[in-house]
């Protein structure tokens, strides 16, 4: 088994980190408070080819690989979790466009998405009634002549209001013929199709740089082009973009609670009680040692599956594990950095209460800790 990154991993790495420190650090903290939608840095993240890691080059993408994408996730989210999953959803939304999109489709959005251009993707699966089970999902999607007319509504959507295009499921098969899952497709619809109409953004209690939204469509009109993929195979896309996006959410917690690690180091060694260093106090060496070790384990866990699947293997398992625990074990991280600084971790001062703040929604989206916990039983009980 071999740990040395290549020299491409060290490359993005090395870029990220880099972009990071300099340009998204300064000013993360201004974007949470305001809750401000970070143009400039996403147009930033285009020029490096963040936007796009895993596409290939001849779509516009950087093409480095998946375990490249895991490791600039961590270097953005290190900085700033709400930028970090903006780029999640847009590098997934190209992911799934290049591999299940028609050539006229991956022309039309992959070099775009990947420069910038479109701002960002957008990913509409769950609903106000069906969030973890995609099964319930209601929004349907009507043959008309040569287009598809969509009526419904999608919750909780990342860069709904600002994503040039939008990866979107609704039901295409009646629910007698085709129950459950089997009847769900997919479909691209572009900001500003007739009948989208965009929501008030959520008042998040972190990562408040993200743009959250519902979308609703009422009669919306999209060209029988539109559809991505086969007909009723959209619950497959779903699935295979969120193994995928799973990396990518394991990625920013571990981004995340690095922060919070260093953050509480830092203040452990500046800080004194009983006139010596809080790091000298055997009770904060443990939290600290403890807190380092899950940030390692979790990290190993993370290129795991992103190796895996970087190379073709079977990996939803080890996404799953490495999504479950990369995020609980980033809660439990922050939460330990707040205590660290004691009454100082609780104000907005200092950032970690941002990252306790930022880090907890990871534990929900992309699949919530209990829908892993499900997935991972699954294969352990498969055998």
């Amino acid at each position: 088994m071999k740990f040395e990154l290549t020299e491409t991993q060290q490359m993005v790495q090395g870029a990220a980190r880099d972009f990071a420190t300099r340009v998204i650090q300064p000013q993360a903290a201004a974007i949470d408070k305001e809750g401000r939608f970070p143009f400039d840095v996403i147009q930033g993240l285009a020029e490096l080819g963040l936007l796009a890691v895993n596409v290939p080059d001849e779509l516009g993408g950087a093409g480095a690989g998946v375990v490249s994408y895991s490791l600039a996730m961590q270097e953005i989210a290190r900085a700033c979790a709400s930028t970090a999953v903006t780029m999640a959803v847009t590098n997934m939304v190209g992911e799934v466009i290049a591999h299940f999109g028609s050539d006229a489709q991956k022309k039309a959005y992959c070099p775009r998405l990947a420069s910038g251009e479109l701002v960002a993707g957008a990913f509409g699966l769950s609903e106000p009634g069906a969030g973890s089970d995609p099964g319930a999902m209601s929004t349907t999607a009507t043959k008309d002549g040569d287009a598809w007319v969509l009526d419904g509504a999608k919750q909780w959507i990342t860069s709904g209001a600002h994503a040039g295009v939008m990866v979107v499921w609704a039901r295409t098969g009646a629910k007698d013929t085709h129950p459950g899952t089997r009847g769900i497709s997919c479909f691209l619809v572009e900001k500003g199709t007739p009948g989208l109409k965009v929501g008030k953004a959520e008042d998040k209690m972190g990562i408040r740089g993200s743009n959250t939204v519902p979308l609703v469509f009422d009669g919306c009109r999209v060209p029988a082009s539109a559809l991505l993929g086969e007909l009723h195979g959209g619950f497959k896309i779903a699935m295979m973009a969120l193994d995928g996006g799973r990396i990518g959410i394991s990625s920013q917690a571990i981004g995340i609670a690095r922060a919070a690690v260093e953050e509480a180091k830092r203040y452990a060694l500046d800080r004194k009680a009983f006139d010596k260093p809080i790091a000298e106090f055997q009770a904060i060496q443990w939290k600290l040692a403890d807190m380092q070790t899950e940030l390692d384990a979790a990290t190993l866990l993370a290129l795991r599956a992103a190796w895996l699947k970087e190379n073709g293997r079977v990996f939803s398992k080890e996404a799953s594990m490495a999504k479950l625990f990369s995020t609980e074990a980033a809660v439990r991280i922050c939460n330990q950095a707040v205590q660290i600084l004691g009454g100082y971790g609780y104000i907005r001062e200092f950032p970690v209460e941002r990252f306790l703040r930022d880090v907890r929604v990871t534990t929900i989206y992309e699949g919530t800790s209990e829908v892993q916990r499900i997935v991972i039983a699954r294969s352990v009980l498969a055998g």
